[in-house]
């Protein structure tokens, strides 16, 4: 370090944020980042402050409303933010609650026995990444209101009126700053219903009303049955074993409910809720749930004569097979990993719910031993379909750089070894294959083509899915491990790409692909590794010059340009395969020209439910979905 460096480092460098200056300048750390996720974030931050209302029994309503300029109106009918004097600060209570973090009635357990906002954090940060907020209150007969500007109040906490009799309620309205939510980001309408449908499931009893100004499209989301309910939605395309098994206790002021049900599927669907915050991560409610389903079948099923003496006991993996199962406490001081609370961490919740499942689980078990035979018969095929997977698993999986297996032989691999720049492009078919290996760029690009469709693994247990030659390739090139095993540090490619037909065979494929990676490899979805090659469908040339069409919408727009006067020949590429090398690089896999659409999930319960509906074994909702949605496919090849 230099002298002028070193001397440059003095009382005048140290910065002090004042008021919500750090969450502008680090939005990251409260509302995870800005991107689209994060957007979306700053609604959830408010409806949660709805739903704490909600949960002290005051609140029964919420509406919210995207208007056409992107600003959100978020009300309800609870409280009413206090407006009062504060006596620490001396300011209104509201504008202390709106400007300052770390403050809100969710500390001295005075204002609220369970909430979903821990911190004070939440409503003060969405002020703060806002353009402007406007906040109305109706409390005590009168209607108060505030505004503010990037966070900071720009009128009084003025009185404006008188409010209907016995009326009362919050009514948040703010635009998200654009100077901080760069880029062309926008509220998408089906990823806030899945999250209002979700809110509702675990809120029992409270009607949440969305509308979205921008398309005229609304939803209402009202649930009776609760949790009941979300199990039962999840499994409208499965065939259930047994009826929904569920109960609701408190123990030392925690609420534990939980409800289950086993279905013929071969994945678990499981889901973690606290203080009606989805938990994606889990937690100990969650693992004290598992842990319970499994101990308590063991217990019945030596029991009942159905487990041998010299049968080992069933692993959770046995037990979660088919498994649909939703878990959700309500805790007075939750203690959660991080402010975007995705893992609770209070170790007496795992004892709670342990001893609730374990009670009413049981006791199901033995008042209905025609379902428990089904679940145990079920858990005794998924023990032995496990050994044999075991041993599949050992001929697949790469356990170290030492011992690996020696890769595919038709993977053409790439020279670079630094996972973070190398590329794996998953190809359907040889033909396509052929060209892709000519056309990339062998420094850093590695091509698997394969043969046909691959197994659909929504209707395969692990054993058969790893006997297929095809899944055994695709294994072997990530390197990763598969389900229990993955290990995403040992991933071989920085992205994985699926590239496919432009047709109805290539989408089925590609299909396929994301049915397996989403059951057997989420965490290569979660942590934005795999993506989607789009290849042209048009090849439109005209004299000596070559366009390429994406879209129909590309297309239309090229022959516009091009006008009517010149001769124009159109190619509608029906296969990767029509391309000659050259092509397939320039247009699908130059870093410089390609288009490639990263796979996300947006909500994990609607993904499964999905899944489940499009590659499961159940036609009628399959049948239901194609005759819906049949006027909207384009381009279908005949």
């Amino acid at each position: 370090m230099t002298q002028s460096q070193n001397n440059s480092y003095d009382a005048s460098s140290i910065q002090v944020l004042e008021g919500l200056e750090a969450v502008r300048r680090r939005p990251g750390m409260y509302v995870g980042g800005t991107d689209s996720k994060a957007l979306h974030h700053l609604i959830y931050e408010v409806v949660d402050n709805s739903i704490d209302e909600a949960l002290a029994g005051a609140c029964d309503r919420i509406e919210v409303i995207i208007h056409p300029d992107q600003s959100v109106t978020v009300e309800d009918n609870g409280r009413g933010i206090p407006v009062d004097i504060h006596p620490q600060t001396g300011k209104p209570a509201l504008e202390v609650v709106m400007t300052t973090l770390h403050a809100g009635g969710k500390f001295g357990g005075g204002g609220y026995k369970v909430s979903g906002g821990l911190h004070g954090v939440g409503v003060s940060a969405v002020n703060a990444l806002s353009e402007w907020c406007e906040v109305v209150v109706k409390r005590d007969g009168f209607i108060y209101r505030q505004r503010y500007k990037q966070g900071r109040p720009v009128t009084p906490v003025e009185k404006i009126g008188k409010a209907p009799k016995g009326q009362t309620g919050t009514r948040t309205t703010f635009k998200f700053d654009p100077t901080i939510f760069k880029g062309n980001l926008s509220f998408k309408y089906e990823t806030l219903v899945q999250r209002f449908r979700e809110m509702a499931f675990v809120t029992r009893g409270v009607t949440i009303h969305f509308v979205d100004e921008r398309t005229d499209r609304e939803m209402t989301f009202y649930f009776e049955g609760g949790i009941k309910s979300f199990v039962r939605y999840l499994n409208r395309n499965r065939q259930p074993l047994h009826p929904v098994v569920h109960a609701e206790k408190t123990i030392e002021d925690i609420t534990i409910e939980f409800a289950l049900q086993y279905t013929d599927a071969f994945t678990e669907s499981v889901y973690a809720f606290a203080n009606t915050i989805n938990t994606v991560d889990g937690g100990t409610h969650l693992t004290g749930m598992r842990s319970a389903i499994t101990r308590t079948l063991n217990d019945y099923a030596r029991k009942a004569g159905l487990l041998k003496d010299s049968d080992p006991n069933f692993s959770g993996d046995d037990t979660r097979e088919g498994l649909t199962a939703i878990v959700s406490v309500k805790h007075p001081d939750p203690q959660f990993e991080s402010q975007t609370k995705v893992k609770l961490m209070n170790p007496e919740v795992q004892t709670y719910t342990a001893q609730v499942v374990s009670e009413t689980f049981g006791r199901f078990l033995e008042e209905n031993p025609s379902a428990a035979k089904a679940i145990i018969k079920k858990c005794l095929t998924s023990a032995r379909a496990r050994m044999a997977a075991r041993k599949a698993r050992d001929l697949v999986i790469r356990k170290s750089a030492l011992e690996s297996l020696t890769l595919p032989g038709k993977l053409a691999d790439c020279s670079s070894r630094d996972a973070t720049k190398t590329e794996l492009y998953i190809v359907e078919g040889e033909s396509a294959g052929g060209s892709a290996k000519q056309g990339r760029d062998r420094h850093f690009q590695a091509v698997l083509p394969l043969r046909g469709k691959i197994l659909n693994t929504e209707r395969a247990r692990l054993d058969k899915i790893l006997s297929n030659k095809e899944i055994k390739a695709l294994i072997s090139a990530l390197g990763t491990g598969i389900g229990e095993d993955f290990n995403i540090q040992n991933l071989r490619y920085g992205r994985v790409i699926i590239m496919t037909d432009a047709d109805v065979d290539g989408s089925h494929i590609r299909t396929l692909l994301l049915t397996f990676f989403f059951r057997y490899m989420l965490p290569l979805i979660e942590e934005g590794h795999l993506y989607i090659a789009q290849p042209p469908l048009y090849r439109i040339a005209v004299k000596n010059k070559v366009y390429y069409a994406y879209t129909e919408a590309d297309r239309e727009r090229i022959l516009k340009e091009i006008g009517n006067g010149a001769k124009v020949n159109i190619q509608r590429y029906k296969g990767l395969g029509e391309m000659n090398p050259q092509q397939l690089w320039e247009t699908t896999m130059d870093p410089q020209n390609r288009t490639l659409l990263q796979v996300t999930i947006e909500d994990a319960a609607e993904a499964d439910r999905v899944f489940s509906m499009l590659m499961g074994s159940e036609v009628p909702p399959r049948r239901r979905f194609i005759q819906t949605h049949a006027r909207e496919v384009r381009n279908l090849d005949i």
